[in-house]
Order: C-alpha cells, then structure tokens, then sequence
C-alpha cells in the first residue's frame, strides 16, 4: 500500500521533514553528476528534490503512482505532474535522461516490473537514482514518518535487484543517521548525528540512496503487456444492478 499525498506532505512541510529532506538532498548531491539540458522524472513524492534539481533540465515531471494520489507542482507554474502506473508510464521509449525514485520502490507491487518499465523509458546511458529506507535503520521502524511504511531494502536486496533488471549500480550515499524524534533538543543534534554516523556507521543509515546506469549490452525479452489497471474516476457514482421485473 503506498502512502498517501496527504501525508507525504504534512510530513515535508514539519521541522522533522524539513530536517530529512536537507540530510537526504545532501546525500543526493554527492552523487548527482551533472547534467545539463537533461529530461528528468521523479517517481514517487520526489518534489522536495526534483525543485532542487530541476533548474539546469530541459523538462522535468513529477510522476506520482494512482495508489499515492497527486499534488500540483511546481507551485504557482503550469503543472508537470501526471497521475500514473509506475509499470505502465506515459512515456516511449528511451525518452528521459535520469529518474529519480523517492518514496516509490519500496511500495511498487512488483519492483521487478517497475524498474523494467524505468529501463524501457530510459535513454541510452540514463541513469537511474534510488532513494529507500534501509531495512537496518532506525527510520524503518518507525511508523511516523513515510520511510516506515512499504518494503525496507538492504544494499545487497537493491544492487541484486537492479541488476536482475539490466542496471549497473553505481556511486551511493547514505542519509538520516539523527533519530526520527520530534524533540527540539535532539533535533538540534542532527548535524553531529550526520556527520558521526557518515564516518562510523553507515550501514546504519535510515535511507540508502543508489545510483545506476541503464545497461545496453544484455537484452530485455520483449512482451506485449495488456493493462491491468483501469482509471476509475473517484467521485462518478458507482451504480447498483437492478433487475427488471414483468
């Protein structure tokens, strides 16, 4: 079950959520090579970061799954942001240049699909950033924010996984290593959690945060997929059978 947009963003907008999205965006840039003139899609609630980002693109898009619901963004601009199936995306093939996945693996019902359907929209060489709690950290057992909810992912579970489905992992980075506490005075700690936990344990990390590349030497099987999933508009009135009488 996936979170819901509600929630996600009463979240980002709380000093815990502000204080997570800095220790996760920093970990984003370490790893982020530029790109310039490139065509970016965050998956998921990636918004926090894709604002961060998005300035040196040629398009960028908020792609968020059916299951979450949808926001508009960018704030005050026309909006990019699309209401999709994260195994089925309205893109063709080998259109963008770098997805960025937050808030998204972690709930897909199947991972090995939607990272298949990432590959096919990928531009040759794209790249692919990953962004999911990891099974041994704090914020996985915590059930307050969004990062305890959905599948929790070792290193070893995401580098398996991403080249099972034709990705070559790459540089990664780890964030949230201060507690998911909402006290004030342990919240004021968090650098000194961030900068100790980097350098002495960061297998301990509260989310991994991997990149990989889209492979081109080794093919995908092609199939013809029929659509599983049909948009049900939520507020038509579901009518009842009724039967005839003579």
């Amino acid at each position: 079950m996936h979170a819901d947009i509600v929630d996600l963003r009463e979240f980002y907008h709380s000093p815990l959520g502000h204080l997570a999205e800095q220790s996760i965006a920093f970990a984003l840039t370490s790893l982020w090579a530029r790109l310039p003139e490139e065509r970016l899609v965050g998956l998921g609630y990636a918004v926090p970061y894709l604002d961060r980002f998005r300035a040196d693109t040629e398009r960028t898009f908020a792609f968020m799954p059916a299951g979450q619901g949808a926001v508009n963004w960018p704030v005050g601009e026309l909006s990019s942001t699309a209401l999709v199936f994260d195994e089925e995306l309205p893109l063709p093939d080998s259109s963008v240049d770098r997805v960025l996945m937050v808030h998204s693996l972690e709930f897909a019902e199947n991972p090995r699909e939607t990272l298949k359907e990432l590959w096919r929209v990928l531009a040759p060489g794209g790249r692919l950033v990953i962004v999911v709690p990891n099974r041994r950290g704090v914020w996985a057992r915590m059930e307050h924010t969004p990062f305890g909810s959905g599948r929790p992912y070792s290193r070893g579970q995401l580098t398996s996984l991403l080249r099972e489905t034709n990705f070559t992992p790459g540089d990664s980075a780890e964030a949230l290593f201060f507690p998911p506490s909402k006290i004030r005075a342990v919240l004021k700690l968090r650098q000194a959690f961030e900068r100790l936990g980097r350098r002495f344990w960061p297998v301990f990390s509260g989310v991994i945060v991997v990149e990989a590349q889209k492979r081109l030497y080794q093919g995908l099987p092609v199939a013809a997929r029929a659509s599983r999933r049909v948009f049900v508009p939520v507020l038509a009135p579901q009518g009842v059978p009724t039967t005839r009488t003579r």
